[in-house]
């Protein structure tokens, strides 16, 4: 077994605001991911006959953003092992070595924070419609805090 040294996921995941991830940039970059989810239809199911509450899983997972980079990367088996292993978890009587499956699963497909991260993966921002013309509601006064309190005083001459 191998010593010491870095591993696949040692460390902290890369942090897209940092300076040090945005030198390694050139590297391999962050990926945007489309806010609204990817389009179109899942794709099919890839293995043995699925009960109805894998499709239901299916469905629901190819419509989240992640699943625009799991297309591109031809990751519908994993994706179809994850939905299955799921299935299996959400079961009152599910094995605690299953539910423990399902935290790799979310991690490497990034649908989970940390797993979004270390992919280098991000949802972009959800471009909603201009609100609807309405009453305009004035922003609450602030308090004054005590900084705004404080006055420069400029340094004199002849002190």
């Amino acid at each position: 077994m191998p010593r010491g040294g870095a591993r696949a996921v040692s460390g902290p995941p890369p942090d897209p605001r940092s300076l040090k991830s945005a030198a390694s940039m050139d590297k391999g970059g962050w990926r945007t991911l489309p806010a609204e989810g990817r389009a179109g239809e899942p794709p099919e199911w890839p293995l043995t006959d699925a009960a109805d509450r894998e499709l239901d899983l299916w469905d629901g997972m190819w419509g989240k953003p992640q699943a625009a980079a799991w297309e591109d990367m031809g990751q519908e088996l994993e994706v179809a092992l994850f939905v299955r292993t799921l299935a299996e978890a959400e079961r009152a009587d599910a094995r605690v070595d299953v539910k423990k499956m399902i935290r790799g699963y979310l991690d490497s497909l990034g649908l989970s924070v940390a797993g979004m991260n270390r992919n280098r993966w991000k949802i972009a921002p959800a471009t909603d419609e201009p609100p609807a013309a309405g009453p305009v509601v004035a922003a609450p006064a602030r308090r004054p805090s005590a900084r705004d309190r404080l006055k420069v005083v400029p340094s004199g001459e002849g002190s």
